[in-house]
């Protein structure tokens, strides 16, 4: 009789022992996790074409049937590291992946937008110094061969406000006309170049400023003047250069 007791009273304890461990595993798994201090978009690396699933928990863990597919993007809303001291992430409530298979998402293209967003803003910022010199050469002097400030040709003009932020295009239109990309008449922007005349050699050149109009030191009876495009006297070619 006493010998049953005392088994009671041993499995009793052992009972108690067990469960204590079971606590104490649960709240040391508990403590693991952490909430991301800020939602990280990350995407899914794994192999194309497939996925990885999606478990219920990082401990213990049961498919929930939901599986993220190989490039997908979602958000990090937790970490914890499970009894093997791998690394999960939270990717909703219930839900959770391997660290493993996540990587930043395409850190890269953020730098490329960053990038193509200073590029057009210092385009935009020296396309309205072209516009603004282009304009202040306005009512001078046309001399055939002259560079400036007092008087230009139509290259001359070019060459000068060109110059003045940065960009040499060479002095004559031969030259000038090789530089930069073709744009469509269409979709002209300040500060885009004009031709007349052959694609490849073209014997006059104007600064667009806008509005359907350009810049250019026209003949010696004109000097630098502002007109409108007109189809009686239409570029063959623009170049964008800023």
């Amino acid at each position: 009789m006493n010998f049953k007791r005392n088994l009671a009273k041993i499995s009793a304890a052992t009972a108690f022992a067990l469960a204590g461990v079971a606590t104490a595993n649960a709240i040391n798994s508990q403590s693991t996790v952490q909430a991301a201090t800020t939602p990280s978009t990350v995407q899914i690396n794994y192999v194309a074409g497939y996925g990885i699933n999606v478990w219920t928990s990082y401990n213990n863990p049961t498919f929930t049937g939901k599986r993220l597919t190989h490039g997908s993007s979602v958000t990090v809303v937790a970490s914890a590291t499970d009894s093997n001291g791998k690394t999960w992430y939270s990717v909703g409530a219930n839900e959770w992946v391997p660290a493993q298979y996540l990587i930043a998402s395409n850190p890269s293209s953020n730098t490329s937008s960053n990038t193509s967003s200073n590029t057009t803003q210092s385009a935009t910022s020296s396309a309205a110094k072209v516009v603004s010199l282009a304009s202040a050469q306005l009512g001078k002097a046309y001399v055939w061969g002259a560079n400036g400030p007092s008087a230009f040709d139509c290259s001359g003009l070019v060459n000068y406000v060109y110059s003045q932020v940065g960009l040499s295009l060479g002095r004559t239109t031969y030259v000038q006309v090789n530089n930069g990309t073709t744009v469509s008449m269409n979709n002209l922007q300040p500060g885009d170049l004009l031709f007349w005349g052959s694609a490849s050699a073209p014997y006059h050149v104007g600064i667009y400023v806008g509005n359907g109009q350009y810049i250019h030191a026209a003949t010696p009876s004109q000097g630098v003047i502002k007109q409108s495009i007109s189809q009686y006297f239409y570029p063959s070619v623009a170049k964008r250069v800023l």
